[in-house]
């Protein structure tokens, strides 16, 4: 897959400064938050050719608004994301009663998802992919179409969405997927392995995979750092992005650690999509336990200065 990485030229925060004031008055994006000096630089997680980025799952432990969550985002240096379709569909005025919210996406104007991708390219991050809770076997075809012109909007490749069960419903958003022209991301967690995919693939140009690095190698068995190597190396054109943590293998009690501490090869991943020119973004998924005086931020950066030692080291 390749990707557009090209990101508009940062601007100094003076120059930012004079021109946002006098146009409203207000700091970027009305926060008085952003006062902090690493806000006013334009991020930058593209690294040796390979794009870092995050799933905003990773600040779950932090209440956020999308421009709060765009503000997580750039503090922890992140120039990508793969953005959940909370903050962003109460940003759009989703409705809070369940019935109405099947009706609410059918009809439903793009006009605050384009304020979205114009919030976030203006503070220097682009949107690969959209995971919404719009995508599963219980939603409409009005919703699960709703979803990829939302994805489209904000200038994602994908929708991310679990690896169905039944096969069906693969083909089905396969078909969707097709009509619209945009990719459709298949998570893993533990049942992952080098088949599990084999079917959704088959059934759709469309279809793709969201590997899940870290579940893959805590499912065990024939699940090894090889065989994880080999399959990326193999169904590269395939793969639209990646959910990256540090998870134990089965027989180490299949943990979540602090990056480096576990047993997924993310220095051997990330040294592949060098070496190879595999242009796939990598998203930090921040799932071990948040050390305490830390928060999801600081770690988040972690994970991505982790990964710019392994890439420039």
């Amino acid at each position: 897959m390749s990707f557009d990485s090209s990101m508009p030229n940062s601007c100094s925060r003076r120059s930012f400064l004079t021109k946002s004031l006098m146009a409203s008055g207000a700091v970027l994006l009305g926060s008085a938050a952003f006062a902090d000096t690493r806000s006013w630089q334009k991020p930058d997680s593209r690294i040796a050719g390979v794009q870092i980025g995050t799933i905003t799952y990773s600040y779950r432990s932090m209440p956020h608004t999308i421009e709060q969550l765009l503000q997580y985002i750039t503090e922890s240096g992140i120039s990508a994301v793969e953005l959940m379709g909370d903050a962003v569909e109460a940003y759009a005025g989703k409705p809070a009663e369940k019935p109405e919210v099947a009706m609410w996406r059918a009809g439903v104007s793009m006009k605050k998802f384009r304020e979205i991708k114009k919030m976030f390219h203006k503070a220097g991050v682009r949107i690969y992919a959209f995971k919404p809770d719009a995508l599963g076997p219980q939603h409409t075809d009005a919703e699960i179409e709703y979803a990829m012109r939302v994805a489209k909007v904000l200038g994602a490749h994908s929708v991310t969405v679990e690896l169905p069960k039944d096969p069906a419903h693969s083909q089905r958003l396969g078909n969707l997927a097709a009509k619209h022209k945009i990719y459709v991301g298949y998570h893993n967690h533990t049942q992952g392995n080098d088949q599990a995919w084999l079917t959704a693939l088959s059934q759709s140009a469309y279809n793709s995979i969201n590997l899940d690095c870290g579940h893959y190698i805590a499912a065990g068995g024939n699940n090894t750092r090889e065989t994880l190597l080999a399959f990326i190396d193999a169904n590269h054109k395939r793969i639209t992005s990646f959910h990256m943590k540090d998870r134990q293998t089965k027989d180490n009690g299949a943990g979540n650690l602090p990056w480096g501490e576990g047993n997924t090869p993310i220095r051997d991943i990330l040294t592949l999509l060098k070496t190879k020119k595999y242009d796939i973004p990598v998203s930090i998924e921040l799932e071990y336990k948040i050390p305490e005086g830390s928060n999801a931020v600081k770690e988040v950066n972690k994970c991505l200065e982790y990964a710019r030692a392994a890439l420039l080291g």
